[in-house]
């Protein structure tokens, strides 16, 4: 008796646990398929179909889908530096159609993974525009540690391995982007970034506030730290000068060397406020200078435009001119778009100095 007991509460246990497995198989399979059927990251997007909404604000997993979907031939590279120039602006004044595909925070490495699958991705890419930013310098900006940031990155969405993807896709963040695309498309909630990647990730204008912006740029100090010139400058020995590298510029210059020959492209330093710059004569700022250089001397090589932005001028001197140290005011971004545009065309620097061409457009 006893054990026809226990035979009997096995079975039961066994039943239990088989409709208990088949439940939780049965509830991912329906999550996964959700996820799938709103396919939020555009994975089934190839040319000639139009990207999925952009609801998510991790601009990384969000804008594979734009470069796959072919529906531009230019594009906008780098970090936030680079995210307030609007790319119907710059379509409309340099032609072909813009995407803007700057990340916030972008490493070096990241933003060559993204110009890559453009490169890969776009038959005849028109225009390429990147913001190149101080962390291009870093002697350690190739070390694998700095390849990342603490935001997720998904090389899945670059390699050009699309059957592997799907399985990417269970995870409980998807999830909650395909409810959100969802949502979009029931009318209940707008999309987060502009189908072109442009988004004003700036506060309103309106309510810009003169005082704050001077706290974030000086870190509360008052009055300012000095930023005058050093002198006398500071000694950088020959031997410390010559043993200074730039080894992301290798990666930069590998990158700009798969676009055609056809390719406009323009590197440009964007304007950090002047708080953000090593004073003139130190050693920091010595170095800075010799960056630039070998950064001129890739463009030269491969026959792209430079034009420099990161020095003392009426932009970055100007302390109403930024919300922080390194993200400037929405009227500094259309200045940049005009400016840009017709230096790009061999056209004038602007009287007050601010941009100076270190290499001008072919």
């Amino acid at each position: 008796m006893e054990q026809a007991r226990e035979t009997r509460a096995e079975a039961a246990w066994t039943r239990w646990t088989a409709w208990f497995l088949g439940a939780a198989l049965a509830t991912l399979l329906t999550l996964w398929g959700f996820a799938a059927a709103l396919d939020p990251f555009g994975l089934r997007v190839s040319a000639g179909q139009p990207a999925r909404p952009i609801m998510d604000i991790n601009q990384r997993f969000m804008y594979p889908q734009l470069v796959r979907s072919g529906s531009f031939d230019s594009a906008v590279f780098g970090t936030s530096t680079m995210r307030l120039l609007d790319p119907a602006i710059l379509s409309q004044g340099l032609g072909g159609r813009f995407a803007n595909l700057a990340m916030n925070a972008a490493t070096p490495w990241e933003q060559l993974q993204m110009a890559g699958l453009f490169a890969r991705q776009v038959a005849v890419p028109r225009t390429v525009l990147w913001g190149i930013d101080a962390t291009w310098c870093e002697a350690d900006a190739t070390d694998e540690a700095k390849r990342l940031t603490p935001r997720p990155f998904p090389p899945w969405l670059y390699d050009g391995i699309r059957w592997r993807d799907w399985a990417e896709l269970m995870n409980l963040t998807t999830l909650e982007i395909a409810g959100r695309l969802l949502a979009h498309r029931l009318g209940l909630m707008p999309e987060r970034i502009r189908g072109d990647g442009y988004e004003v990730f700036t506060p309103p204008e309106e309510l810009y506030d003169a005082a704050r912006a001077r706290w974030h740029l000086y870190g509360g100090a008052e009055p300012p730290p000095d930023s005058g010139p050093l002198v006398p400058a500071e000694t950088v020995a020959p031997e410390t000068r010559a043993g200074w590298r730039f080894p992301a510029l290798a990666w930069l210059d590998d990158a700009l060397a798969r676009f055609p020959a056809g390719t406009r492209l323009l590197l440009v330093l964007p304007p950090a406020h002047h708080a953000t710059s090593p004073r003139e004569g130190s050693v920091a700022a010595q170095r800075w200078a010799a960056c630039k250089d070998a950064v001129a001397a890739l463009a030269k090589r491969r026959g792209a435009a430079l034009i420099d932005y990161a020095r003392p001028s009426p932009i970055t001197l100007r302390d109403d001119n930024y919300w922080d140290p390194l993200h400037f005011r929405l009227p500094i971004a259309r200045r940049l778009e005009g400016e840009i545009t017709s230096l790009a065309k061999g056209g004038p620097v602007q009287p007050d100095g601010a941009a100076r061409v270190i290499v001008p457009a072919r």
